[in-house]
């Protein structure tokens, strides 16, 4: 069944309008990738994942063999033919396979064995260097039986995936969690983000950027070594490790938490100190929050948005093309003092398109739709792929 997108109307005549073209599918997509600005991977429910390669006026569903049952949270990916999905879900449900051939056949790389286990969020430095991130589960090596640790495993040749010792995490808080709404409570920093060669493509749409390797020693102490994440429900905390989870500190958040529904949801860095955190209660999304909030210390402060009206947020990300609007040479990068970075906000119901110091401009459909918004990736030369509900997908240039 053909779903035809709605338009999307922006707030400011000078924004550029949102494209959107036909999905192919009614599943509810929270998974999305954007190799290029031709190349875009989606995922979702039922096993589903969608494809294009003519820069999203075509997108080709299909489904992952024996994975009807599954619901593909997260996807990443590479090319047009290589991409991993990560399915969410009790136990076994939770899953990663891994395809080089564009989903004509599927490695299954990974299944959960763990009962209590819960898979949230996957990223990749690069096509070999990625973490999946899961819920708290037992310290099986902890003398504390009670003890919880959030799951994380990590893969240096994109093929076998192996546990972070739990002895190397900080104990989780009974009741906290992560969220898989949008395949953004984990952040990581590439390449990309640190200046080596930003947006860059090759005949075949792989991001070059995206495939700079970067080894163990090296992470350890470059940029690209830090890892985020957030986390909600009793708690709304940032864990953060500067060296792919060797080591660890975990700092308080003003997010709004408590309830199982409510916390933070997504977390994103465009460098080492700059980054923002998003979320809120899926269960009253037009609740007004604190559900916003941004560090310039790489995560140990956070400061609330005085944006207002807010809603929940289940996904933000920022431009992948930060540039100096007033210089001359339209491929020189900002720095610090002159950056000001866009930044898109998902909302069930909206987008946020922000360019501090500016009000954000909002996004939304048309009151007569009710399409709604889950995830979005942004595209290596600007912009942002959005997903969401009954095949929802837009453009955002």
């Amino acid at each position: 069944m053909r779903i035809l997108l709605l338009l999307l109307a922006a707030t400011a005549l000078a924004q550029p309008k949102p494209q959107t073209h036909p999905s192919n599918t009614t599943e509810s997509l929270r998974g999305a990738s954007a190799v290029s600005q031709t190349i875009a991977w989606a995922s979702g429910t039922h096993g589903t994942y969608l494809r294009t390669t003519d820069a999203g006026r075509t997108w080709l569903p299909a489904q992952v063999p024996d994975a009807a049952t599954l619901d593909f949270r997260a996807v990443a990916a590479f090319s047009a033919d290589e991409a991993f999905l990560m399915s969410a879900g009790p136990g076994g449900q939770s899953r990663i396979y891994h395809t080089t051939d564009a989903g004509k056949t599927w490695q299954l790389q990974f299944t959960n064995t763990n009962p209590k286990g819960f898979f949230d969020s996957m990223v990749f430095w690069d096509h070999t260097h990625g973490i999946v991130l899961g819920d708290p589960i037992p310290d099986q090596t902890s003398k504390d039986t009670g003890q919880l640790k959030f799951e994380l495993l990590i893969t240096t040749d994109g093929q076998t995936w192996t546990p972070i010792p739990p002895a190397q995490l900080p104990p989780a808080i009974e009741g906290e969690s992560a969220f898989a709404a949008s395949n953004t409570c984990l952040a990581i920093l590439t390449p990309t983000q640190d200046g080596d060669r930003e947006g860059q493509s090759d005949r075949e749409g792989h991001d070059l950027s995206r495939a700079v390797s970067v080894t163990e020693k090296d992470g350890a102490s470059a940029p690209e070594g830090n890892l985020w994440f957030a986390t909600g429900g009793k708690a709304a905390r940032v864990f953060h490790s500067p060296d792919r989870g060797q080591s660890w500190q975990v700092f308080d958040t003003p997010i709004l938490h408590g309830p199982d529904s409510a916390g933070i949801f997504s977390i994103a860095f465009r460098d080492a100190n700059h980054g923002v955190i998003a979320g809120g209660d899926y269960k009253h999304p037009d609740q007004d929050g604190p559900n916003l909030a941004f560090t310039n210390d790489g995560g140990k402060t956070w400061t609330l948005s005085p944006i207002r009206p807010q809603a929940y947020f289940s996904a933000a990300a920022y431009d992948r093309r930060i540039r100096n609007p007033k210089s001359k040479n339209k491929n020189q990068d900002l720095d610090d003092n002159q950056a000001q970075a866009r930044l898109f906000l998902i909302a069930p119901k909206f987008i946020f398109d922000f360019r501090p110091p500016k009000n954000p401009t909002r996004i939304s459909p048309s009151k007569k739709s009710a399409i709604q918004f889950n995830a979005l990736s942004p595209y290596p030369q600007g912009g942002a792929l959005v997903v969401g509900p009954k095949g929802s997908i837009a453009i955002i240039p």
